[in-house]
């Protein structure tokens, strides 16, 4: 199959760059169910997709597997998510080159989180600990990789302070990051501000808006406590209004995101990424409300 294009080369042309994020399931019968969201998702016509990468690499198979499906059967450009958590440099090294081989030419290069039941990251025995290494490495194997690197609008939650985490930024970008994709937020002014920090700090590349729809009160409040971001007062009082009715509680999200989304765009965002939760409904409704 012919190598993919880098996505920067997407960048450079300054239309709109629009992703999805899905995350390998667990079994057969979520393979087959994230593959009938993707083909729903078609219609939206991303301009790629990523797909996450679990802890110490216990999802390596199905990121591997939902890669190929999405690369091979729907064509689409593929950027499969690589982390530190649990490999050596030789093993990083084995799998940037099959990713290479099999025509792969974008990754996001991610730290990654302690696997489940570790409270503190732990470098693998000839491991890297952070990113800006991970970085290095896969340019160092494979200059022609196109690499994604994350960053964090209200601060990573283990980072000493926001001029630390900054710092560890650039040392992404600076190694070879050619864009940044930011973790979730739900307030624009937030996003405004780290860009404006990341340009005064030397940090050139472009910044992806990481917008996730609220689907749940609950499930919000849980994903935001683990990344450190927060959630506004007004968009809590709408969620807390529509109660247990959750077409109404999606509506709000979606309209709350689809606000986010065009303000992003309407500041000069280079365009967005929606962590959708393997979910096809919330996606295509944003892409009706943004059509509109």
């Amino acid at each position: 199959m012919t190598p993919d294009r880098p996505i920067s080369e997407k960048f450079a042309t300054q239309q709109t760059v629009r992703s999805l994020e899905f995350f390998p399931p667990k079994d057969e019968a979520g393979v087959e169910a994230l593959r009938q969201t993707a083909i729903a998702l078609k219609r939206i016509a991303p301009d790629f997709v990523s797909v996450t990468y679990g802890a110490g690499g216990s999802t390596r198979e199905r990121t591997a597997q939902v890669s190929r499906l999405l690369r091979t059967e729907l064509a689409c450009t593929v950027m499969p998510h690589l982390t530190c958590v649990g490999h050596s440099r030789a093993e990083l090294n084995v799998i940037s080159d099959q990713l290479h081989a099999d025509g792969y030419r974008n990754i996001m290069t991610l730290r990654g989180d302690p696997p489940k039941g570790s409270a503190e990251f732990q470098a693998a025995t000839d491991g890297l600990r952070y990113a800006s290494e991970l970085v290095a490495l896969l340019k160092a194997r494979h200059p022609g990789f196109c690499l994604g690197v994350a960053g964090y609008p209200e601060k990573h939650p283990e980072a000493a302070s926001p001029d630390s985490d900054l710092d560890n930024l650039k040392r992404k970008v600076d190694a070879g990051g050619a864009f940044v994709t930011t973790q979730l937020f739900f307030d624009n002014a937030t996003y405004y501000r780290f860009v404006e920090k990341c340009r005064a700090r030397g940090i050139t590349v472009p910044i992806v808006p990481g917008i996730m729809p609220v689907l749940s009160l609950k499930q919000i409040k849980r994903f935001t406590g683990m990344c450190g971001a927060s959630l506004p007062e007004k968009l809590i009082k709408r969620l807390e209004a529509a109660g247990d009715a959750p077409e109404i509680v999606e509506s709000v999200g979606n309209e709350w995101a689809v606000t986010q989304i065009r303000e992003l765009l309407a500041h000069g965002a280079p365009g967005y990424h929606l962590y959708i939760m393997n979910r096809a409904k919330s996606a295509l409704a944003l892409a009706a409300g943004l059509a509109a």
